[in-house]
């Protein structure tokens, strides 16, 4: 899994690509920690995410808890593949989901 994060002012986009799974979700949780307080809005672009495991949607809850009290977090460009994992835990009704 690779991350790039791009800051502009106090909005952060996380480009995430690969598989989010076990292996990779402790490093998605230490980018998301390494995140200035600074920040109230988080992007998380999945354009070139192909998998993401429970593990994966545990590091997303947590971005998202982290959000909620500020100017918000959403996910965009998700596959049909991955959006059907959000669908089937019901997190597509409480996240800004937006597919490609």
């Amino acid at each position: 899994m690779e991350i790039i994060t791009k800051t502009e002012g106090n909005k952060a986009t996380m480009e995430i690509s690969g598989w989010l799974d076990t292996q990779t979700a402790p490093q998605l949780g230490e980018a998301l920690s390494g995140l200035e307080d600074s920040i109230t809005s988080l992007v998380f672009d999945f354009t070139n995410l192909e998998y993401i495991s429970s593990a994966g949607l545990r590091q997303v809850i947590v971005a998202y808890k982290k959000m909620a009290q500020k100017d918000g977090f959403k996910i965009i460009n998700v596959s049909d593949e991955v959006y059907d994992v959000f669908s089937l835990t019901g997190f597509d009704s409480k996240i800004d989901i937006q597919k490609k």
